[in-house]
């Protein structure tokens, strides 16, 4: 793989794209929903799509959002690059705090576990991750935060 060309995303844009982004998921999970997961199940480049439903940190609402699902043994891979932004996504706090999720994949939802890899344990799935969307590289060369990766294991 090439060295990443990524430029930081300029901070005067973090609203507009949270905006849009909050925008296209609330669309991508009522149309994958709606279809039974035949509409909008990939993403624009090709990638599977999963939808995560988890506990808000704050709020303690179910919410659901759309991910790459990065299948990897009987465990599912979750990144929480937001595009390289310089800030977690805000789904990371919810996991982090509540890590009891369900994850609907190909037809199937499963009860699992989200556990916050350490930096071996991101080492050791990050090619996994990166296999599964080249992108990541340059999300992760764009921002100085380290992209938190959670391992899902089934309950």
């Amino acid at each position: 793989m090439g060295t990443p060309t990524a430029k930081p995303i300029d901070p005067r844009l973090n609203g507009l794209i949270r905006a849009l982004m909050k925008l296209y998921t609330r669309l991508n999970v009522f149309v994958y929903r709606t279809s039974s997961g035949r509409l909008m199940n990939r993403f624009p480049n090709g990638s599977p799509i999963c939808l995560v439903t988890m506990t808000g940190a704050r709020t303690g609402r179910r919410r659901t959002i759309p991910l790459i699902y990065i299948p990897h043994g009987d465990e599912v891979i979750l990144v929480a690059s937001q595009g390289g932004m310089s800030t977690h996504p805000l789904w990371f706090h919810n996991i982090r705090t509540n890590p009891e999720v369900s994850i609907t994949a190909q037809g199937r939802t499963r009860r699992m576990h989200a556990q916050l890899a350490d930096d071996a344990g991101k080492a050791a799935v990050w090619p996994v991750a990166v296999a599964a969307y080249p992108d990541f590289v340059d999300y992760q060369a764009r921002t100085e935060r380290n992209i938190p990766v959670f391992i899902c294991t089934p309950v």
